[in-house]
């Protein structure tokens, strides 16, 4: 069938050598890197780092103060005239009830909250290795999938799980690093909030609220790494056969 399309020889030579290397790569991923790395994020998980259980530890102290009372007149109390004029010359009435203007923090620049920020950077590198590593062993069981024939697929239905299964856990690792964005992004608007509204206390509270839940979150995305590492290696090595060899060489006896 090989012959209905021609070649080149030094592309199809280059092609197998990707191929041997892509299968070199992904079974030692298999039998050695995902055992290991499994064992590596369990032990991380006992780490104290991420086992504080005084969550009060990770907090980080917002340094805006609450500008003094500003006492606004009575626009109601009989001058309407100045009340107008005031109103014309200001740009209307609702500026004076507005948030406070921010044109530089008084401290500089606002930090992130450096306990969670060192502890993404080190989750990060392990989401990003999740999603690589997932991505070689995917494509190497789509390369052992021989062509379409009829009959005899039970083997081949395996390796399809097996490459969806992958895919799936590369999704819910790239989520992971969508939520970390998200973090950032939704700590970002409220700490612009309490600077405009420094008088709310609720905008501190959910501040720390938010990076309570991102502590949390983030012992949750080590605890599915370590947990998707052990589920692919288990899956895979028990029907290494049938995804190595999705098809017998001879049929069964059927009595």
């Amino acid at each position: 069938m090989s012959s209905l399309l021609k070649v080149d020889n030094e592309i199809k030579s280059k092609v197998d050598a990707f191929r041997e290397r892509i299968t070199a790569e992904a079974e030692d991923l298999v039998a050695n890197f995902f055992p290991k790395k499994l064992l590596e994020l369990d032990n991380f998980l006992k780490d104290p780092i991420i086992n504080i259980t005084e969550l009060k530890e990770i907090h980080s102290e917002i340094n805006l103060t609450v500008p003094d009372p500003i006492i606004l007149p009575n626009l109601h109390d009989g001058l309407e005239a100045n009340a107008k004029k005031r109103k014309l010359e200001d740009g209307g009435a609702e500026d004076l009830v507005s948030g406070t203007k921010v044109f530089v923090m008084p401290g500089g620049m606002m930090k992130s909250n450096t306990n969670l920020v060192d502890l993404i950077e080190k989750v990060k590198p392990e989401i990003r290795t999740l999603i690589e590593k997932c991505n070689t062993v995917k494509m190497w069981v789509q390369l052992l999938i021989p062509r379409i024939e009829d009959g005899n697929n039970f083997g081949v239905s395996i390796q399809e799980e097996t490459v969806a299964e992958l895919r799936t856990v590369e999704g819910e690792a790239a989520s992971y690093l969508d939520q970390i964005s998200r973090y950032y992004i939704t700590r970002a608007k409220l700490v612009s909030k309490i600077a405009k509204y420094p008088h709310v206390e609720d905008y501190r509270r959910t501040v720390t609220e938010i990076d309570e839940k991102e502590y949390i979150s983030l012992k949750i995305i080590v605890s599915e790494l370590r947990n998707q590492y052990v589920t692919l290696h288990d899956m895979i090595l028990k029907n290494i056969e049938k995804i190595k060899r999705p098809r017998s060489s001879n049929t069964d006896a059927l009595y």
